[in-house]
């Protein structure tokens, strides 16, 4: 008999959630470094933010990084694309929705989720960097939560990057104006993303950031601090 999930059966919710954890843990342990790629699932394939994205994930793949996405359509299959394509692991963190989602087949690692949190852990956990696709509601969840964890220092740094300038300008410029303005952020909280517009630029922004982290341990070299994020692209 099934319980009810909000009356009798909460006790054994906790436990579906745990597994969820278990089973992300288990598969993704020995991924290595790894870049998440978040974007809008209605992206069609002849624009250009599904062709940017299929470019940066191959060349990321090609410089040694695994790449994860949500695991459906459109950037997120783009993303699983281009992974395959560079010949880099492609992994799929897939959500239970009514709507929108439906798994793409570029995936070699490929787990599933019930609950939006246990999901949202394991994209930032196994992550050395953020690229940020043009999206709607879930992107920008990602992008400010990811902006938020390193603020509060809760995870590491890493790089976020902000793909398409003219998608993302007006957030920028209200970021600028309103938020820092009433000082509700610093205006160095501006410097913990990237805006970029060619995938080559993505690229060797995460790679130079990375570069070290990804060598034989006798070679590593001390890391170079960070560019300015915003400035650059002015």
């Amino acid at each position: 008999m099934k319980m009810d999930e909000f009356g009798g059966g909460e006790t054994w919710r906790v436990f579906r959630i745990m597994s969820e954890f278990v089973e992300g843990f288990e598969t993704l342990k020995e991924l290595g470094p790894a870049v998440t790629i978040f974007g809008s699932a209605r992206t069609s394939k002849n624009e250009w933010a599904y062709k940017a994205t299929l470019k940066v994930a191959e060349k990321l793949a090609r410089r040694g990084f695994a790449i994860i996405s949500g695991g459906g359509p459109g950037i997120m299959e783009a993303a699983n694309r281009g992974a395959q394509k560079g010949k880099g692991v492609s992994v799929g963190l897939n959500i239970q929705l009514p709507e929108e989602q439906k798994p793409n087949r570029y995936q070699d690692k490929s787990l599933t989720f019930r609950h939006f949190f246990a999901r949202k852990v394991m994209f930032v956990k196994y992550a050395s960097g953020y690229v940020i696709m043009p999206g709607g509601f879930g992107t920008l969840d990602e992008f400010f939560e990811s902006l938020t964890l390193i603020q509060t220092g809760k995870i590491r740094r890493f790089p976020v990057v902000l793909m398409g300038r003219k998608y993302w300008e007006g957030l920028i410029r209200w970021m600028e104006q309103t938020l820092v303005e009433e000082r509700t952020i610093s205006a160095e909280d501006l410097n913990l993303f990237y805006l970029a517009d060619r995938p080559d630029e993505a690229v060797e922004y995460i790679v130079k950031y990375h570069r070290d982290s990804i060598r034989p341990t006798g070679e590593r070299r001390k890391r170079s601090p960070l560019p300015s994020p915003v400035s650059q692209n002015e």
